[in-house]
Parts: C-alpha cells; sequence; structure tokens
C-alpha cells in the first residue's frame, strides 16, 4: 500500500490499546485517519504508545480528537483543563478584559490546547467552534464564542494563530452555522426555514476565516429547506455552489460524523459516505459504530486525485513539537500555560 494514498474515512478504534480487527481496518486502503475518544486515553505515556503504534501501520496517518475544551475535552488526565471557549465571549461581554486583551489569551489557548495534544503525537484537534450563540441552541451554547459575528472571527483567528504556532491546522465548524436551530443533530436532523439571505450573518465568520486561510471546514447535519433538500454535509449545493465556489475555500472539507442520526434519513452507512463525498466531502467521519465503518470501506470507491489528496494531507501536523515529557521545560508551553492564571482573574 502506497502511504501517500490518504484514503477519506477517519474512524475510531475500540480501546486503550489497538485490538487485532483495529490493526486490520487501519490497514484499509479507504482509511486515512483515526479520531480518538475519552475511551481510547489513559494516560499521556499509554496514548503516545497508541499514536506510535498507529504510525507503524500507517506512517502518513491523520490523528485527531475533539480537544475544544468545556465539556468537549476528550483527554483530561494530566493535561490542562481547559475552558469553553465562550468564556472569551464573556469576556468580552463584561469589558473584564478589552478585545486586545483577549485575542492574546485565545491565541494562548490555541497554542495550549495544540502542543499539548501534538506531544503525544495527534495531529489536529477539531476546533474552533464558528457557530454563533443565539440563545436558541443548547447543544451549542457554551461551545460557541459569541453572537457577534465579528467578535466571533476575531477572536477565533487569534486562537487559530495560536494553534499553528504549534503546526496544528484548525477545522471550522459547523457550516454554514448550528446556533440558530434548537434541536441537536446527534439526535435528529435539525430543520432551518430561513432564507439565504437571512442566514448571512451565521455564515460571516466562516466566509471571515476563509479569507484568512482556514485549512479544514466541517459542515453541519441541517437542512435548509427552503435553500436546498439535503442536509448541509451531503449537498453539492452547499459544498460546491456556495464552500467552493461562491466563498471560495479552497481547502479540506470534513464530515461531521455519519452515525449522528442528523445522518440517517440519507440511507445506510456506505450510502451516506458516498452522498457525502460525491457532495465534495474530502474526508468523512464514521465513530463508534464499528459495524457501520465496515459498512463504509466494503461499500465506497475512494477518490485518489491529486488535489484531494493533498487537501487531506494538508491537516497533517507541521514541524517537531516537544515530547510531552519535556513540554513543561519549553518556553512555548510555559508562556501559554500562563493563559489561565489569567482565566482564574476573569471567573
Amino acid at each position: 500500500m502506497n502511504d501517500a494514498m490518504m484514503g477519506p474515512v477517519i474512524l475510531d478504534i475500540e480501546g486503550l490499546t489497538l485490538t487485532k480487527e483495529d490493526e486490520e481496518v487501519l490497514k484499509h486502503p479507504a482509511v486515512g485517519g483515526v479520531i480518538f475518544f475519552s475511551r481510547n486515553y489513559e494516560s499521556p505515556e499509554q496514548l503516545s504508545q497508541v499514536a506510535q503504534h498507529i504510525r507503524s501501520i500507517r506512517p502518513n496517518f491523520l490523528m485527531c480528537v475533539d480537544q475544544e475544551g468545556g465539556r468537549v475535552q476528550r483527554f483530561i488526565r494530566d493535561f490542562t483543563r481547559l475552558p469553553k471557549l465562550r468564556i472569551l465571549g464573556d469576556m468580552v461581554e463584561s469589558k473584564t478584559y478589552s478585545l486586545v486583551e483577549c485575542q492574546k489569551i485565545s491565541e494562548k489557548l490555541g497554542l495550549l490546547m495544540a502542543l499539548e495534544v501534538r506531544s503525544l503525537g495527534v495531529d489536529l484537534s477539531f476546533a474552533p467552534v464558528l457557530d454563533l450563540d443565539m440563545g436558541i441552541s443548547d447543544v451549542m451554547r457554551d461551545r460557541a464564542i459569541h453572537s457577534d459575528p465579528a467578535i466571533v472571527s476575531t477572536l477565533a483567528t487569534a486562537y487559530i494563530h495560536g494553534m499553528a504556532k504549534a503546526g496544528m491546522q484548525a477545522t471550522g465548524k459547523h457550516f454554514p452555522g448550528h446556533g440558530s436551530v434548537k434541536l441537536d443533530s446527534h439526535l435528529v436532523l435539525p430543520e432551518d426555514q430561513r432564507t439565504f439571505s437571512q442566514i448571512s450573518l451565521d455564515i460571516q465568520p466562516f466566509k471571515t476565516l476563509i479569507e484568512n486561510g482556514i485549512a479544514a471546514i466541517m459542515p453541519a447535519h441541517i437542512v435548509y429547506p427552503k435553500i436546498d433538500p439535503y442536509p448541509v454535509g451531503f449537498s453539492a449545493y452547499w459544498l460546491q455552489s456556495v464552500l467552493r465556489q461562491k466563498l471560495g475555500f479552497k481547502g479540506a472539507i470534513v464530515s461531521d460524523d455519519l452515525s449522528m442520526e442528523g445522518a440517517s434519513g440519507i440511507g445506510d452507512y456506505a450510502t451516506r459516505a458516498r452522498t457525502a463525498l460525491d457532495a465534495g466531502c474530502d474526508f468523512v467521519l464514521v465513530c463508534n459504530n464499528r459495524k457501520g465503518a465496515i459498512n463504509v470501506l466494503e461499500g465506497i470507491r475512494p477518490q485518489f486525485d491529486e488535489v484531494t489528496l493533498r487537501r487531506r494531507q494538508s491537516l497533517l501536523a507541521k514541524g517537531e513539537v516537544p515530547s510531552w515529557q519535556q513540554l513543561s521545560k519549553t518556553p512555548l508551553w510555559q508562556e501559554a500555560v500562563t493563559v489561565m492564571d489569567e482565566l482564574q482573574i476573569a471567573v
């Protein structure tokens, strides 16, 4: 197998070590990466060993996690307990700090998160959230930075700069914005009855971050019946006409989890994956359902054209970072972790 031929499927593993089935699945040419969950993490040493084991099987492999902070942080023990990013918007709102000061704090948070994750061999955390907190969505409310797209864009840009200092790319989610629907797409398929012009505010942070060169976008499992009959992540209109052509996005499109209920109406797992890839996704996430993942691997014909491969490979981490054992001794980490003292004052 040519290791440069990174497949489109990102899936998970069973536990704290690789099983024989995990090893066989990871060798499949359609697989391009793995996403870690809390069940896969016991200690920094253990996770580092798992990452090394995976690299021994697939050297050119994208290893991912959701390490946003707040209630979405998969690696906790021995890691810095990261705050929800909403705290940044709250500090601007309360005038605890100026917007410029909050930018510096946001950059440190992005750097701190990325350094710790990368020190164990993980390439990418799917962050930041660019959804607006419109006071509607319970699932996004404490994950969204703010309701003002300008504030979200400014603070998210700073966060991404911090990630980049650690050689990590960024993923803006959940396009075109999950903050204006109440229902949780993990549980149902939310519908948004607004027209395209009515959602321009939600799209603004994505537009700004695309102009600033963000590497990846994750579309939402939301359907806009007045715009297109398909949920965004399965819609060629949204991914090609809007994201690629209208907004000029050149980076990687990573589907949200195909196991979510918001994706179930498309069909079985293979049909979901084919539809998402045909619509324009470069990667598809299949989490917490091994049978579904195998259904995908058996039911798709992955694309390996030059442009698609370049997009997939662009999400691999760049450069070297200190190992976990050395991390706390480095000036870069020491500078980044001072943000926690500033946040204690803010809280």
